[in-house]
């Protein structure tokens, strides 16, 4: 290894130690905020998200180590979408279907009668 790359490596790892420590203590400071502190300027509403997201962190942590989640893309996840999909079609089948009626009846009362 070149002393290049470890240099390299050397900023990165320090970078990413920093922005660590900062999500830390953004948490931090969200976690002991009061209803509404989020309001009080961009630093506020920083750490509350940091400390709303962190929290959400965990509950997903415990749901996939419980089996209880199913990750997007998954068998589950796509038959899912596909019902959804399938049920906005038919919806638009049927708004498609009464509008070609109702073009039908303007049409044939506009026909002149023999």
């Amino acid at each position: 290894m070149t002393d290049e790359f470890m240099r390299f490596m050397a900023a990165w790892a320090l970078v990413h130690e920093t922005a660590d420590e900062g999500w830390k203590a953004a948490v931090a400071r969200g976690e002991t905020q009061e209803t509404g502190e989020m309001e009080q300027g961009p630093e506020a509403f920083v750490d509350g998200l940091s400390a709303a997201i962190a929290a959400e962190k965990e509950r997903l942590k415990a749901a996939l180590a419980a089996g209880g989640v199913e990750p997007p893309g998954s068998r589950a996840d796509v038959s899912a979408r596909l019902d959804e999909l399938r049920f906005e079609v038919g919806e638009l089948r049927g708004r498609i279907e009464s509008l070609a009626a109702q073009l039908e009846g303007m049409l044939a009362s506009e026909e002149p009668e023999e």
